[in-house]
Order: C-alpha cells, then structure tokens, then sequence
C-alpha cells in the first residue's frame, strides 16, 4: 500500500521545471521534483499561464511507481474515473482509465486546506511521454472546486459576459439550457468579452461579488482570464418570447445550488456553499430569462437593465 505524505518544503530552485496559472484570482504554482519529468500545459489552460508569483497553492510533481494501491478512508466515488479518499488527515484522489487498467496512472494528494499538494504520475505509463500536464482534467477543476468550498468561493454551470460597461452578467443553466448559444449571440456584438461558455466562478469581495473566466469552457470553447463585478444573474430557458421574470431569494438560491458543484463529502464546504448562495441571491437581482436565440435578447436585455 502507498501513503502519499505532503511535503512542505517542496524544491522551488529555478532551475525545476514548473508552471504559474491564476485560476479565479488564485495563482497556483506546479514544480516538478523529478528530473524526468518535463511539465507543460495544455488547451484552455494556457491562456491562464501567469509570470512566476507568490502561489497560494504549490504542488509537487514526480514519476512513481503506483503499483500497489491507496489505502485510507474512501469519501466519494465518481463511479467512473476518480475516487477521493481521506489518508492521514490529508485529501487523496486516485484516477484510473480502462486504457491502463485498475493500477491508478495518478495520485494526487492535497492538505486539510489545499494549499499544498503532491501528484504522482505511474512511471510505466509516463516515462516515454515527454513534458506532462500533472493537473490534467478534471484534476485541476476538482482541485479548484475544493479550494473554493474552504470560504472562497463557488464554481457554477454557466455563460460569463462582461458587457461595454465592464459589468458582468451571469447566465445560469445545465447542459441544453442554451449557455453557448448565448455566449455566441453576445459574442457577435464585438464590444463584450466572454468569460466562458459553460464555467464560471463566483468570489465574495468586500462589498461585491466578482465572477472569474475559468478554462473548462463548453462547446464553444470560449474562455479567457478575466473577471467582472457580477451585476445581474439570469437562469436561462428556451422559450418563444424574450421574457424576464423576477426571483425570490430562497428559488433563485436552489436554482443557483443545482447548477453548482458542491463537494458533498465536505460538510463544511456544502454549509460555506449554502450560506454563499443566501448572501448572493440577497445581494444580486436574480431573473428567470425566457429568450429567443437570436440577436433580439442582447437588446431586449439591455433595455430592461436601464
């Protein structure tokens, strides 16, 4: 059996082969303590590649051999790919592929707060693949998931659009609900940026929310790494008129909790999530948009935010 045990003085000598993304406003430093081992980044992602800084997350990175298998207490199963286990006091997540078979090609080990961790790569599968990307998905999004659920933040299926203002707009719904295809619509106004087509994150600032592009973009793959004071929240529905429709705070807070992707093997983190949505539907003005998917929903949108 193998116990993965975080080290806190992981090896930052410049001439370690490492990476600096900011994901949300939270840099994440990855550094490879293994000579073989080569990092890069990948897709999206890249767009999220900062200069060196201060990390608030630093992670070490190295080939093992992941022969035997994790021991500790099993939280959650994804049924199909990831299991989170909990091992001496510290978060361990195992990744499988029926390519490789039931020896796990990663194992990644976080802290109690997640502000440090340690991946291993099982050397037989990696040892001829040339520079890696340790926090290959969904690793880096389960790693951002729980970090956000320890008081700083949410993650939430839907489209980000940051409009001529520099004020942003929220579009909430599951897969169908039209996400991409409004992103495109407001995307061939020329004058707004989207933020993502599929995943946004939401952060409390001092008098403010603050909703974050983030690299896990839907069909579009619109994404980009910047962020918008959070104006108004719009739960999307097809319909065959453009049509606002006002939502009290306890619906719009469900609505919002559906969407969302709370870490149920973490009490602390589903109470901090409950809690945040309260707070944001009390803060933010929340609609239910029946719309068109044509251009006339930009329009119909911004005259009746006037």
């Amino acid at each position: 059996m193998i116990g993965l045990e975080i080290d806190s003085t992981i090896n930052t000598d410049r001439n370690a082969t490492r990476s600096f993304v900011s994901i949300g406003g939270i840099p994440i430093a990855t550094v490879s303590t293994d000579p073989q081992l080569s990092l890069k980044v990948e897709g999206a992602m890249n767009r999220f590649l900062v200069e060196e800084t201060e990390p608030d997350i630093t992670i070490s990175a190295a080939l093992d051999d992941l022969s035997d298998d994790v021991n500790g207490e099993m939280l959650f199963d994804s049924g199909s790919l990831w299991q989170v286990y909990r091992q001496n006091g510290n978060y361990l997540f195992r990744f499988t592929t029926p390519h490789f078979g039931n020896t796990p090609y990663k194992i990644a080990s976080f802290n109690q707060d997640f502000s440090i961790g340690e991946i291993r790569l099982h050397r037989p599968y990696f040892a001829e693949a040339g520079a890696v990307y340790p926090l290959e998905y969904p690793l880096d999004e389960l790693l951002m998931l729980n970090l956000l659920a320890r008081g700083r933040g949410i993650e939430l299926h839907s489209c980000g659009i940051t409009d001529e203002a520099g004020e942003g707009f929220l579009f909430v719904g599951q897969s169908g609900a039209g996400k991409t295809t409004t992103a495109r619509i407001w995307e061939k106004m020329g004058t707004v940026k989207i933020l993502s087509d599929d995943r946004i994150i939401v952060r409390r600032e001092v008098d403010a929310f603050r909703m974050y592009g983030t690299p896990w973009h839907g069909e579009g793959e619109l994404s980009a790494p910047s962020s918008a004071p959070l104006k108004r929240i719009f739960f999307l529905k097809h319909g065959t008129e453009n049509r606002l429709t006002r939502l009290g705070k306890v619906e719009a807070a469900a609505r919002l909790f559906s969407c969302s992707f709370p870490t149920f093997y973490n009490t602390d983190g589903l109470d901090f999530t409950l809690s945040f949505f309260d707070e944001m539907t009390s803060t933010v003005p929340c609609y239910e948009l029946s719309f068109i998917p044509d251009q006339s929903v930009v329009e119909f949108i911004r005259e009746n935010d006037r």
